[in-house]
């Protein structure tokens, strides 16, 4: 945190340099978060510039408080939902019953590098791959999912469950057998 009070400080005044310091300093990271919510890369860097551009217009906002990474990363998150929002008719599904989850063995896991398993996740139909991605790799409850995406938590559940059953047809069809013996629900 106290390291990046005086560039930001840099920031809010305008300095070019600090702006493309803080810029270096995450986009790396920023970009990883957007390429979650996009269907390509391409997506991925529109959604990381235009939330750049929210970031440096909104700098002043930031208090302090929490990280500074938390923060950005908040804003890139808001900014692929909104296009998410724009681009996709995203219709609620009724709640249905939860899926078995199928634990996969260990051989089948080291098969999968993160590219195939991103490659994976941006198969899934939109508002699937939305819920998968705030609760599975941002962390959110089924509520603040349910909150940002205007669904109750049972239509999340849903939307989860049958992603992960997806994705278990799809590791399954590329990378060899699963083992069903775990039953998890979301």
């Amino acid at each position: 945190m106290k390291e990046f009070e005086q560039l930001i400080k840099d920031c809010i005044a305008g300095n070019q340099n600090a702006m493309a310091k803080l810029y270096r300093q995450f986009a790396p990271k920023m970009f990883g978060v957007c390429l979650r919510y996009a269907k390509d890369s391409t997506e991925a860097e529109d959604n990381l510039q235009d939330g750049f551009v929210k970031v440096f217009n909104n700098l002043k906002s930031f208090r302090n408080d929490g990280s500074l990474e938390g923060w950005i990363r908040r804003i890139m998150i808001n900014v692929s939902l909104e296009k998410i929002r724009k681009q996709h008719l995203m219709y609620p599904v009724e709640d249905v019953a939860i899926y078995d989850s199928i634990n996969y063995s260990d051989d089948v896991i080291a098969k999968i590098s993160a590219d195939d398993l991103m490659k994976l996740i941006q198969e899934l139909p939109p508002r699937y791959q939305l819920v998968f991605n705030l609760y599975v790799i941002e962390g959110m409850s089924h509520q603040e999912i349910a909150d940002e995406m205007s669904i109750t938590q049972g239509t999340s559940k849903s939307n989860l469950a049958r992603a992960r059953d997806i994705l278990k047809k799809k590791v399954q069809e590329n990378f060899g057998e699963i083992n069903a013996k775990n039953n998890y629900t979301a």
